[in-house]
């Protein structure tokens, strides 16, 4: 932020009248988004695979432009291809108005792709974050988001001339490029205090507190030995799980004073989240009763289980009520002999993660069942050890998310200053120097 601060201005500016753009180097031009960019909607595809003879593009799902490994592949002769490096918008849903680069690939409907023209394509790339600022604030409170396609065309952005784009796209490379490499040293911190959050955990849970009680084979080898009196069994003889009930899309509601429904998108490793919600009719909840979450229960995202961020089970809490169980998410509780905490954190572990992960093998969206759940075999401790395993581990854990979140707000504050300088820099409000 300080170093923002400390970069000149030009030496004249206008005012645009323009909330978002504020005033603006006297000699730059003012222009409508819809002058400087075309606007192509994706399409729903009709052929979607999980297999791929080499030669069907990728589907471009969030999972895949984000990083992630192609699931499904586009069958249609008429799907309309996006190479690697274009301009995307999310057009629908949580993250609409985010501008984001593609991969070679076929965009869905609730994605265009936006072809600038007449303006240099780096200087471009860096100003689509004013249009997104403005996009994003407008679609909060809205039921289901989307962008408001005559709001995008009618954005205003500043355009300097030609030769300040490429100073400025070049200026805005060297130094996003510096924040992004602290941020993904930060990121690889984080990611190390996690690896070693799970080391404690998986030996608690297979070796207990005390390294002197006689151990037995587990007979498993990512379980290795684990104390003598404990058990070894299927999760099916201490939980009790139930599937989510098939809601109709078609009578859901969008009156926060309803039921919040809870589905699969809903659920994340240790939280969930609330960013996409429908609901369900007060006045037709007869029969469903048992499908009322409590707090405390546990909950499995029984699509695609398992994320990079982690296995999505979660803890119902106090504020997430009331709500019920949507299919394809499962609820788990313990029954008197083992502890439902203790049972999120069997479920939390890679124990459970080498238990279903070749399950998901070669599988285009990854499920796990109910049964396959109960299946799972683990050590389990008597009642009481587990109430001191879950304390001991308690504290250990306080004081590793206590740097998780110190260094994670040190990353946020470096997104914050790339944000800052990138607004500051398309918008003229500092004068970035010609780099050598």
């Amino acid at each position: 932020m300080n170093e923002v601060m400390t970069i000149p201005k030009y030496e004249a500016y206008k005012d645009t009248n323009n909330l978002w753009l504020g005033e603006v180097p006297s000699h730059w031009d003012i222009k409508k988004f819809k002058y400087l960019a075309s606007v192509q909607k994706g399409k729903l595809p009709k052929k979607l695979t999980s297999l791929n003879n080499g030669s069907l593009p990728p589907y471009l799902s969030m999972d895949y432009l984000r990083g992630g490994l192609a699931s499904q592949f586009v069958g249609d002769r008429d799907a309309v291809v996006v190479n690697d490096g274009e301009v995307l918008l999310l057009w629908d849903g949580s993250n609409s108005g985010e501008f984001i680069r593609s991969r070679k690939g076929v965009v869905s409907s609730t994605v265009a792709s936006i072809q600038f023209k007449g303006i240099d394509s780096s200087f471009a790339w860096y100003t689509s974050a004013v249009v997104e600022k403005l996009l994003r604030s407008s679609t909060i409170g809205m039921g289901i988001p989307h962008v408001d396609g005559s709001e995008l065309k009618n954005s205003m952005l500043a355009v300097p001339p030609k030769k300040e784009q490429i100073t400025i796209a070049n200026f805005l490379d060297k130094k996003t490029a510096q924040i992004d490499e602290a941020i993904a040293i930060k990121e690889k911190q984080i990611e190390l205090l996690k690896e070693r959050k799970q080391i404690i955990i998986q030996q608690a849970v297979t070796q207990g507190l005390n390294p002197d009680v006689p151990m037995k084979n587990s007979g498993v080898e990512w379980t290795g030995e684990i104390p003598e009196h404990w058990e070894y069994a299927k999760l099916k003889y201490y939980i009790e799980i139930l599937p989510g009930y098939a809601f109709k899309s078609e009578q859901y509601s969008t009156e926060p004073d309803d039921i919040r429904l809870l589905r699969g998108v809903n659920v994340s490793p240790s939280y969930t989240k609330w960013n996409e919600v429908v609901y369900w009719p007060k006045n037709k909840v007869i029969g469903l009763e048992k499908y009322f979450l409590k707090e405390g229960d546990l909950v499995i995202g029984m699509d695609r289980p398992w994320v990079s961020s982690g296995i999505r089970v979660t803890e119902i809490k106090k504020d997430d009520l009331p709500c019920l169980l949507l299919q394809r998410v499962g609820r788990i509780r313990g029954n008197r002999e083992a502890l439902t905490a203790y049972i999120k954190l069997l479920l939390s572990t890679n124990l459970f993660l080498n238990y279903f992960g070749p399950m998901l093998t070669g599988i285009g969206v990854p499920h796990i069942s109910s049964d396959q759940i109960e299946g799972f075999c683990a050590p389990m401790p008597p009642v009481g050890e587990q109430k001191k395993i879950l304390e001991f581990l308690q504290l250990e854990m306080a004081k590793y998310d206590e740097s998780i979140l110190s260094t994670d707000q040190q990353i946020e504050k470096l997104k914050e200053y790339k944000t800052t300088l990138i607004n500051s820099a398309v918008t003229g409000k500092i004068k970035v120097p010609v780099l050598a």
